[in-house]
C-alpha cells in the first residue's frame, strides 16, 4: 500500500478517537479532538498531492479518499447534535448529509452513463465551509471545558453576567446555531447546484 493510501486509512482510523474525546468533556481530550481533525484536514490534501506527484493513484485511493472526507465530516457533525454544549438541531444535520447521499448516487448514475462529474466550486465551497464550522464549533468546545476546567463555570452562565462576559457567553451559545444553519444553506445550494447542471441526467 503506497503512502497516499495510508494517509486516507489514518483519516479514517481516527474517527471514533475524535468522537470519544469531544464526548469525555475534558478540556485536554476536545485539543485532541480539534488537532486529530485539523490533522485528518491536512492529510486530506496532502494524500491526493503525494499521489499525482509519485504517479500512484490508485483504484483503492479513488474509492476511500472521498469516503474518508464524507465519514469524519458526517461522524463529527452528528455527535455535535449529542453534545449538550452546542445548540445544533439534528435537521440540519439531515439535510447535510443527505446531500452527500443524493450526489453519490447523480455520481453513480452518471458513471452508468460513462459521464464524469467533475468537482464545482460550490462543492469545494461548501467543503472548506463545512470544514471550518466544524472547526470552529470545536474551538467552542474547548472554551466551554476550559472555563469548567479553570474557573469552575459553563459558558452559559456568562448570559447572566453582563459587559464582555455576556458578549462572550452569547457567542458560545448562539454561533454554534446559526454557523451550522449558514453551513446547511450553502450545503443545500450546493447540492441543488450539481442537480441542476446535471439534470439531463434524470430526464430518462
Amino acid at each position: 500500500m503506497n503512502l497516499a493510501n495510508k494517509l486516507t486509512l489514518a483519516r479514517i482510523f481516527v474517527v471514533p478517537f475524535l468522537i470519544v474525546f469531544m464526548y469525555l468533556d475534558n478540556f485536554w481530550t476536545r485539543v485532541l479532538a480539534l488537532l486529530f481533525f485539523v490533522g485528518a484536514a491536512l492529510t486530506d490534501t496532502f494524500d491526493g498531492i503525494i499521489a499525482r506527484r509519485n504517479n500512484t493513484v490508485t483504484t483503492l485511493g479513488i474509492f476511500l479518499d472521498p469516503l474518508a472526507d464524507k465519514l469524519i465530516i458526517s461522524a463529527v457533525l452528528i455527535s455535535f447534535v449529542g453534545l449538550k454544549e452546542l445548540n445544533v438541531p439534528a435537521w440540519m444535520v439531515v439535510l447535510i448529509i443527505s446531500r452527500e447521499f443524493v450526489i453519490t448516487g447523480l455520481r453513480l448514475i452518471a458513471a452508468s452513463k460513462n459521464v464524469v462529474i467533475p468537482a464545482h466550486r460550490s462543492g469545494k465551497f461548501k467543503t472548506t465551509t463545512q470544514i471550518i464550522s466544524i472547526i470552529v464549533l470545536l474551538l467552542i468546545l474547548i472554551v466551554d471545558s476550559a472555563l469548567w476546567k479553570f474557573y469552575g463555570f459553563r459558558s452559559k452562565e456568562l448570559l447572566t453576567s453582563s459587559g464582555m462576559n455576556y458578549f462572550l457567553g452569547w457567542v458560545l451559545i448562539k454561533m454554534p446555531y446559526w454557523l451550522m444553519l449558514l453551513t446547511t444553506i450553502l450545503t443545500i445550494y450546493s447540492g441543488l447546484s450539481y442537480i441542476n447542471k446535471h439534470k439531463e441526467l434524470l430526464k430518462e
